[in-house]
């Protein structure tokens, strides 16, 4: 513990909207301004309860006390029952964030007084309130920062506050995907200003060209963990350079490397403004790799000449890349790279080519692209893929970069935060055969198998069936939102919202629509693919879900073609597609669908965490061996397509995945879902999701992923004792 105390409580924030509470619930305010409430299910039904038909509105706690009435809580002042839930929920918060000899870091490691451990990424997916994320990179850094949080690590997160996110998308009557991005009133999110020691908002200035732009650092409190958020949409700006941080992933290449170049910078100079002095800097995928440089500029500023200073802070940089698909590596014409570098090559005194050179495999090669993950790799001593597999892959495709020498990158596979992920049912099931503190006996696989064998059958399907009925909820008023949208009549709306059939074998698809993920493979033979549907044993329904870059035609051709197959008659209603992809979505689906589908190229799959979603809550995932999966599947488990082995010729093997995910479909995954026992019970496929539980939940759990970084990579480089540097390849 530093001798100033945990992060969290050293943070000074203006709360920009003036709530009507009551005293005797004034705690609310602190409560909605910790995203703990997102992964604490007494909290969001406290917060439910204040004002049901608001709270369903919104989802968000700050948009409902600002909209509370003052006299709406008479009635609650004198309800026993709110009293009692407020009194629960407040005391469960303040044992959470106030007992540190509970926390796992501080247990052991109590000596532990080095620094806290800084996090950036370019995107955070906490919850759908905060739409400051895209997909699985955002969500896999939320899920990060909430881990971090219940272990109690010295933890803080650094990323940019976009003021429009991540497109939001609707699907027209012809299935062509349409992107819209919504203008957030940052008073009414869960964020707030940080105040600097002045006491008024804290702001920092970033080189750019020939000015500075400055950046306003907000607070998203993320249970322990303070998350900074970076916001240039300030009056002081020049107004060109206001929307840097309004759109996440924008289009324009020029604009993405200034978002990259004041979110690196930002990030190192907003931690310097607060007095938080990291031991070590996590690098979360190459997007954040401009901040080596703000590092950078600190030791030659200090006297230290080139290679001396990256050889320094190297060693204090981890750095985890999350794709072995080149279009996920950002790279950036040479032009753009000397154009927007020069300046700061003469803030740096060194010459340009040295510059540039560190993001380039081949230093002086002026035609090569400047590669942001190439700059990240010689930047950090501490490398990582995120599964086993991915680390072969990334050690295989940046082999050039380290001549004469096995790369120097390992593996941490990726796991998810399972508060987040699981349903309210599974939860209560864990709560009664596992102890209310069951996430502790999940660390012990063994003790948390003996759990999972405590729990009936039926207690188990009872619960899966009513988070599928709850999916089916959602999907049906997703769908008439739609279709009244393109103007279906009152009678095709009732039509509609009678789709899904709850009890029918549901196999969910959502991720990023890109085609390397193969979301048309199910669609490569339609004659067998309508058999299945109907098969003999029972009918099976399709939930496809995604989004498409909006700079991505072939991906938002493949959503056409989808919702176009979705209205034909022979796949009306067994095939659907939500619009609007989130982590509501997401969470109903990985909650409610029976299998978890997923068939990307192999090895394209860097891991994959939406089937590890699903698994957590009894879900059983049909997956190619690639990614997380390669490491999990077992025949108990799940279901696998195709071979480990990849052929060079790509129909070919398409081809040959789809005939297996047909024939698994066809010979194994339907008669077994619909044999059921004299009490109509699937038991042999129960046996798989108690199994997918009892094994996978201990092993894919976010707290497994922390702990290792934690061990592997943050003490190790926060104590000085991380490995050879491997010289840089300075230019000539």
């Amino acid at each position: 513990m530093t001798a100033s105390g945990p992060l969290h409580e050293r943070l000074r924030t203006l709360t920009p909207l003036e709530f009507h509470l009551p005293p005797e619930f004034s705690r609310l305010r602190e409560l909605a301004y910790n995203l703990w409430w997102s992964w604490t299910p007494e909290a969001k039904l406290l917060f439910s309860s204040v004002h049901p038909e608001l709270w369903a509105r919104t989802r968000n706690p700050v948009e409902l006390l600002a909209h509370v009435e003052p006299h709406h809580w008479e009635s609650l002042l004198v309800s026993e029952a709110f009293q009692a839930a407020y009194e629960r929920v407040i005391g469960a918060f303040d044992r959470y964030m106030s007992r540190p000899e509970t926390w796992w870091f501080w247990r052991t490691h109590p000596g532990y007084d080095a620094g806290p451990f800084a996090y950036v990424s370019t995107e955070y997916g906490i919850h759908e309130t905060l739409g400051i994320y895209s997909g699985g990179l955002g969500v896999l850094s939320g899920d990060h920062c909430k881990a971090a949080s219940d272990l109690g690590l010295p933890f803080v997160a650094v990323g940019l506050l976009y003021r429009r996110g991540y497109f939001r998308q609707t699907i027209d009557a012809e299935g062509r995907q349409q992107h819209f991005y919504p203008d957030f009133d940052l008073t009414r999110l869960p964020v707030r200003p940080v105040l600097a020691e002045t006491g008024r908002p804290l702001v920092v200035g970033v080189p750019l060209l020939d000015r500075t732009v400055h950046l306003q650092v907000h607070l998203c409190q993320v249970g322990r963990v303070p998350v900074l958020l970076l916001d240039s949409d300030l009056p002081q700006n020049e107004v060109q350079d206001r929307p840097i941080t309004h759109i996440l992933y924008v289009r324009g290449r020029e604009m993405r490397f200034c978002q990259e170049m004041v979110l690196g910078a930002g990030a190192v100079r907003a931690l310097r403004a607060l007095g938080i002095a990291p031991a070590v800097w996590h690098l979360n995928e190459g997007h954040c790799a401009m901040m080596t440089l703000e590092l950078l500029a600190e030791q030659l500023a200090a006297g230290e000449p080139l290679e001396r200073a990256r050889e320094k802070i190297a060693r204090r940089i981890a750095f985890t890349t999350h794709t072995p698909v080149p279009a996920g590596n950002e790279t950036f014409d040479p032009e753009i790279a000397r154009l927007y570098l020069g300046s700061w090559a003469v803030r740096l005194g060194v010459p340009l080519a040295d510059l540039l050179g560190l993001g380039r495999i081949e230093p002086a090669n002026d035609g090569e692209p400047f590669n942001l993950t190439v700059l990240a790799l010689r930047m950090s001593s501490w490398r990582n893929g995120v599964s086993r597999k991915h680390g072969e892959v990334s050690r295989e495709m940046w082999r050039p970069l380290f001549p004469g020498q096995e790369p120097p990158i390992t593996s941490i596979t990726n796991g998810v935060h399972v508060r987040t992920w699981l349903g309210l049912e599974m939860a209560d099931l864990f709560d009664r055969h596992a102890g209310p503190d069951w996430e502790e006996t999940a660390r012990d696989p063994e003790a948390w198998a003996q759990a999972v064998e405590r729990i009936p059958d039926e207690d188990l399907w009872t619960a899966h069936r009513a988070q599928k009925r709850r999916l089916v909820r959602m999907a049906r008023e997703n769908l008439v939102r739609m279709y009244a949208r393109h103007g279906a009549s009152p009678r095709a709306l009732h039509a509609v919202g009678g789709v899904l059939d709850p009890h029918a074998l549901t196999i969910g698809f959502a991720r990023r629509v890109a085609l390397y993920k193969r979301a048309g493979l199910l669609f490569t033979d339609l004659a067998r693919l309508r058999a299945i549907l109907s098969h003999a044993k029972g009918p099976v329904q399709f939930l496809f879900a995604g989004k498409a870059h909006p700079a991505d035609l072939p991906g938002q051709d493949l959503i056409a073609q989808i919702f176009r197959l979705a209205q034909d008659d022979a796949f009306r209603g067994r095939i659907v597609f939500l619009e609007d992809y989130d982590m509501m979505i997401g969470r109903l689906m990985v909650q409610g669908v029976d299998v978890w589908l997923n068939n990307p190229r192999r090895p394209l799959e860097a891991s994959g965490t939406s089937g590890q979603k699903a698994a957590i809550n009894g879900g059983l995932n049909c997956s190619v061996l690639d990614g997380w999966w390669l490491e999990g599947y077992s025949p108990e488990v799940g279901f696998a397509i195709g071979r480990p082995e990849v052929l060079d010729d790509q129909a070919a093997q398409d081809a040959e995945d789809a005939e297996s995910l047909y024939a698994v479909l066809e010979n194994e995954i339907v008669p077994l879902y619909y044999e059921r026992d004299g009490d109509g019970l699937p038991r042999q496929w129960i046996a798989r999701m108690r199994a997918s539980i009892a094994r996978l939940t201990p092993r894919f759990c976010a707290a497994r992923m922390v702990r290792e970084y934690c061990e592997s990579a943050y003490l190790p480089l926060g104590l000085g004792r991380s490995a050879t540097v491997p010289p840089a390849h300075q230019s000539e």
